[in-house]
């Protein structure tokens, strides 16, 4: 008998499914891209790439009047070669905002357009390198540039108000009190396990029950690209899960879940999507002029307060998985200079009195006295 296949066995599957279903909607050329990159990829990036393939094959049949009437299976490699860098710098602005089939409507701000086109880039670099158009229009073809955004985090006072709501449930509405009644307990553990190891909410919905140990304050998560690691977590966070853990173990889940540590109302594990409803509905409590507090927002939280605490960026970075440091760099290190300025501000050169009145001139005699060596 197998055993149950993990929840990140299974994502993999899905993703790996999805993106077939994907691909016999594009043309061969996209499919012998996708398999090319198979050995040095997972599956949740190729899916990703399948996507953004797929808008723009889209693109190119609806908005170029060269491959109108045009379908998947009778794109050749001719037709690549025909694409030019005025259609992809046109691809760009379609990106700003384009339809779907059910006429919903997406817009991409700059970081969107970069990661769409670098699969744009990557795909013809394909093309080229394999001797399948004679040229690279798309290296022709400028980024968008990348506006950094400033870190959105809760402070001291806003993490404990997201934390009393939690446990209280006040400033809920009749209808999530209800809810809150039977969720308390877990909500309150998914909290303090953002906010206490700065995890992922893709890391967090993956934990089997199996995966925790509380004798070392450690749990296994299997992190993006597959590797796995151990976090290690406060007793803050120890304490709350030994209450949490023999509660969940009283839980009757459905079949299939019965290893997962958190589940939802209906016993199945608890989805992505239902974790960022949930921290939506306590953040507006605790910081209701920030919006989009996500579990990405609890993660910077950690960090952030990691980083103060610390100020070493490569701890951060390994805490965190992130597998370049520059990623870390970009979001936290610009917090230096917050404590360059702390810094500047710390000297004085002339207390408030001598910058009011001026520094007193010494007499002459004093200015001529000359100075006494200790050693004599």
């Amino acid at each position: 008998m197998s055993l149950p296949l993990t929840y990140a066995q299974q994502t993999l599957i899905t993703s790996e499914e999805k993106t077939r279903e994907i691909l016999r909607s594009l043309p061969q050329a996209c499919r012998d891209f996708i398999l090319s990159i198979e050995p040095t990829t997972q599956p949740l990036t190729r899916y990703a790439y399948a996507l953004d393939l797929r808008v723009f094959f889209r693109y190119l049949l609806a908005e170029v009047p060269l491959f109108a009437g045009k379908t998947e299976n009778d794109f050749t490699d001719a037709d690549w070669e025909a694409i030019t860098s005025q259609h992809l710098s046109a691809y760009l602005n379609y990106l700003n905002l384009y339809f779907k089939d059910d006429d919903s409507f997406l817009t991409n701000e700059n970081l969107g357009k970069m990661r769409k086109m670098s699969a744009v880039r990557s795909f013809f670099k394909f093309l080229y390198k394999n001797k399948r158009i004679s040229k690279d229009e798309s290296a022709l073809v400028d980024m968008p540039k990348r506006h950094e955004k400033p870190i959105i985090r809760l402070e001291i006072d806003e993490v404990a108000k997201l934390l009393d709501a939690a446990e209280s449930g006040e400033q809920m509405t009749q209808r999530q009190k209800k809810y809150t009644e039977h969720t308390r307990l877990r909500d309150i553990t998914i909290l303090y396990l953002f906010l206490g190891t700065g995890m992922r909410v893709s890391e967090l919905v993956g934990l089997d029950v199996q995966h925790v140990d509380l004798t070392i304050n450690g749990l296994l998560v299997t992190r993006k690209g597959g590797n796995q690691a151990i976090l290690y977590f406060p007793d803050e966070v120890a304490d709350v899960l030994r209450t949490y853990i023999p509660y969940r173990r009283s839980l009757q889940a459905l079949p299939g879940h019965e290893n997962a540590l958190f589940l939802s109302l209906q016993k199945k594990r608890i989805s992505v999507d239902a974790i960022e409803n949930m921290v939506k509905k306590y953040a507006r409590v605790a910081a209701p002029l920030k919006r989009k507090i996500s579990p990405h927002k609890l993660r910077a939280t950690f960090g952030t307060n990691l980083y103060h605490e610390t100020g070493d960026i490569y701890l951060v970075a390994d805490v965190l998985g992130h597998a370049d440091v520059n990623t870390t760099r970009r979001h936290y290190a610009a917090m230096s200079d917050d404590r360059r300025r702390m810094a500047a501000r710390s000297v004085v050169l002339r207390d408030s009195d001598k910058q009011r009145k001026g520094a007193q001139t010494p007499p002459p005699e004093a200015r001529e006295t000359p100075l006494e060596d200790p050693a004599e």
